[in-house]
């Protein structure tokens, strides 16, 4: 479990940090689509807790930690209120918040693969919970705010990818019997460190060979 590799106290500190940045990204995309403070938390709370609700599902983890940890519901409402009265501040330091998305993806990707397997999944199927882990929740939040999800559009840097990466790396390590406090902080930081890459330099998957180029762009 978990708490083999980091104290409660640890863990649930880096859960807050990853949930509060998820939220803040939900509710400003709430704000950019004119939601009220209702409309605004609710997208904070969906992408801060979405993926870690499905993947508690998924397996069986019951009540999902989301619903059974008053800290984990109410840091989504924290961020929603510093972005209502601090928008244009926030807006202003949105490299900064993507610099703690990605650690949050990181975190999430290599947390959610090792809870998966800790509940009897195989390693497979323990990365690929992983990182709907840490994606899910931006997912479900552009989809409430009628928007094609940027996991599956082109025109976004790559986001998905160095979930995958971390995620199999964190995989990997569980197969090998070689993870610890120690090398579970490597899969993190490769996923952390490809997000920020890839924002930097605005790596994207390819398309399909042969696309037709006169086919109009979705944007």
């Amino acid at each position: 479990m978990l708490t083999d590799l980091f104290s409660p106290s640890v863990q649930h500190s880096l859960d807050l940090v990853g949930i509060f940045v998820f939220a803040i990204s939900g509710a400003l995309l709430a704000v950019r689509k004119n939601f009220d403070v209702f409309g605004m938390t609710v997208l904070a709370e969906v992408t801060a807790l979405g993926g870690g609700v499905l993947r508690d599902l998924i397996i069986g983890a019951e009540p999902p930690a989301a619903f059974a940890d008053l800290g984990y519901f109410l840091t989504p409402m924290l961020a929603t209120l510093l972005v209502f009265f601090l928008h244009p501040e926030v807006e202003r330091i949105t490299k900064a918040v993507g610099v703690f998305d990605a650690a949050g993806l990181g975190l999430f990707c290599v947390t959610g693969t090792m809870k998966a397997h800790a509940y009897g999944l195989g390693l497979t199927f323990a990365a690929a919970l992983g990182v709907a882990t840490a994606v899910g929740g931006g997912v479900l939040r552009d989809i409430l705010a009628h928007e094609v999800p940027s996991l599956l559009r082109w025109d976004r840097d790559l986001y998905a990818v160095p979930a995958m990466m971390g995620a199999t790396m964190a995989a990997l390590l569980i197969h090998f019997d070689a993870l610890s406090a120690t090398t579970s902080v490597i899969p993190v930081l490769t996923a952390f460190v490809l997000r920020l890459l890839s924002m930097h330099f605005h790596w994207r998957a390819p398309r399909a060979w042969h696309r037709r180029s006169a086919a109009a762009e979705e944007v």
